[in-house]
């Protein structure tokens, strides 16, 4: 079950990732996104009732950990819709304000969740047979009223707080994101000679991203002190592309089941093979 699991998730993370490259419009991109992970997260609700997990340790794998990253993508797409369907008309004070007040509500939920946070991140398995299997709940977890609203069947008493906090790293990184992009708005560009050929990058914003990180993890630009973040605008800047949240695209590249450098794998098969090439001409 786990492999039709995994293959569903992978089908998912692909129209998500074309829904972020193809629809600039972030609320159309939010409807879209909600559309089709609610279609996959039917599918999954069918498959689990359908089939019986063989072992607790199964069971407590799919609330645990795969469920979950079906989940948060509904939450993360849901609150990103709520937040810019209420943004406020009005200049960069008004808009870093409503941002900031939105990363405050983030906190809010981690200070309340802080034991199980703890719990989750330490990687901490020693109440995961009442957090993660079904039917196992106890009330004195402070039991969220959401839990007693769901589907027995398909929902353990934590499940929906791991989603909450995958989602919520995505949520602040979008506010920051956001924010960051205020302020760049705010500063004025300088003047710089630009080159009489103009490039333009026809590869897709993905195997940029991965590029970017890769310069950034080896240190290339200002012997190792440039910011991801300054380097990202000037590649932004250099092909007129927007990369939009970059930071989010790099923890969907770091997921990849299979060779998560696939865009730097292919330039140094191509390097290689040009350098054999020109071997034999020589």
């Amino acid at each position: 079950m786990n492999s039709k699991i995994n293959l569903l998730l992978a089908n998912l993370n692909e129209q998500i990732n074309f829904i972020d490259l193809e629809i600039d419009h972030q609320i159309k991109k939010c409807e879209k996104a909600i559309e089709v992970i609610l279609t996959s997260i039917t599918n999954l609700k069918k498959l689990v009732l359908k089939n019986n997990f063989k072992s607790d340790l199964e069971e407590i794998l799919f609330f645990k950990e795969l469920k979950p990253q079906f989940t948060s993508k509904l939450i993360y797409y849901n609150v990103i819709f709520k937040i810019e369907m209420k943004k406020p008309n009005g200049g960069s004070r008004i808009l870093k304000k409503y941002y900031n007040n939105e990363l405050i509500k983030l906190k809010a939920f981690f200070d309340n969740e802080l034991e199980f946070y703890k719990y989750y991140r330490s990687g901490s398995t020693y109440l995961d047979y009442k957090y993660f299997l079904r039917g196992k709940f106890d009330i004195k977890m402070s039991l969220d009223s959401y839990y007693f609203e769901t589907d027995r069947n398909f929902s353990t008493s934590h499940d929906f707080k791991v989603a909450k906090i995958l989602a919520n790293d995505l949520i602040q990184l979008y506010l920051e994101n956001q924010l960051i992009m205020i302020d760049n708005k705010d500063t004025s560009e300088k003047s710089q000679r630009k080159p009489n050929i103009k490039m333009a990058w026809t590869c897709s914003k993905v195997a940029l991203i991965e590029l970017i990180y890769a310069l950034h993890a080896e240190g290339v630009f200002n012997n190792g002190a440039a910011d991801l973040k300054d380097i990202a605008e000037y590649f932004e800047h250099i092909f007129e592309i927007d990369l939009g949240q970059y930071r989010r695209a790099f923890l969907e590249i770091r997921a990849r089941k299979t060779d998560k450098t696939k865009f730097i794998t292919a330039l140094n098969e191509v390097l290689l093979k040009r350098m054999e090439n020109s071997d034999e001409t020589i």
